[in-house]
């Protein structure tokens, strides 16, 4: 059975850091890319960052020059670090990996970052 297990999640101040990690359990054939969604309250869930397995990286507008995504292909985990946090960041941070030819998206559990002023 294949889990993401993430982990780094917590409560910083304003202009702090924090760094996720997301290591995949079990095996995913095929990934296309994996990265980071986050949600906070009352909105929807939205793209942070992705990365490929040749390392293309996207990020939201929001977070460039802020985040870095990054992967160590051997352990099968994947990485954001964060700098410059504000509260806007605060959110829960889901970690996915989406896989196959129909793009199916596995998620893990969601950790919470939340970023006090």
């Amino acid at each position: 059975q294949v889990q993401l297990v993430e982990s780094g999640g917590g409560l910083v101040q304003a202009g702090g850091s924090l760094r996720l990690s997301c290591a995949v359990s079990g095996s995913i054939p095929k990934i296309n890319a994996m990265g980071w969604y986050r949600q906070a309250p009352g909105k929807q869930r939205v793209l942070v960052a992705a990365i490929t397995p040749g390392g293309s990286t996207k990020y939201a507008d929001s977070v460039k020059g802020r985040f870095t995504i990054s992967r160590d292909g051997a352990k099968n985990t994947v990485y954001l670090q964060m700098n410059s946090l504000n509260p806007e960041d605060t959110a829960v941070y889901y970690c996915y990996a989406n896989a196959g030819h129909n793009e199916f998206y596995y998620w893990g559990q969601g950790t919470q970052v939340t970023v006090s002023s």
